[in-house]
């Protein structure tokens, strides 16, 4: 059996819990630290339940915006992953893909040229398929 203070075993002490209040009457060696802890916790549930509520937001508008949005798999270089991993760490954007969706739709954006020229192409090779489509149907 082993005395009160064996080195192998740890003295056990009682916790000091924070959250805890003394009972009335009850002398406690930290009853001012507890008493404003205790404060100061009740006085930031108010902020953490909004920033809970605004999380909760942020997440259901991710969600029911992220119908309108594609997933696309992609290769880049070496110096773009650099470029996108910058915006992020810049604060710029939460993620790298967000980067790359941002800069995808601003590279649109400035070759509006080149897609209505590509546009025009497309419809008339579609022009071209139904003519085809019609000769081949016809009977002679």
């Amino acid at each position: 059996m082993s005395s009160p203070h064996d080195p192998r075993e740890p003295e056990i002490l009682d916790p000091i819990d924070d959250l805890m209040l003394p009972e009335h009457g009850d002398e406690h060696p930290h009853g001012e630290r507890v008493s404003s802890s205790v404060r100061d916790i009740a006085s930031r549930i108010p902020e953490s339940l909004a920033s809970i509520g605004r999380d909760i937001s942020r997440t259901v508008e991710r969600a029911l915006s992220a119908k309108d949005d594609y997933v696309v798999a992609v290769k880049v270089s070496h110096d773009a992953q650099e470029r996108l991993e910058q915006l992020v760490q810049a604060g710029v954007f939460r993620s790298r893909a967000e980067a790359a969706a941002f800069l995808i739709d601003e590279g649109i954006k400035s070759q509006t040229a080149l897609f209505e020229r590509v546009s025009a192409k497309l419809s008339e090779i579609e022009r071209l398929r139904a003519e085809l489509r019609g000769m081949i149907t016809k009977p002679e």
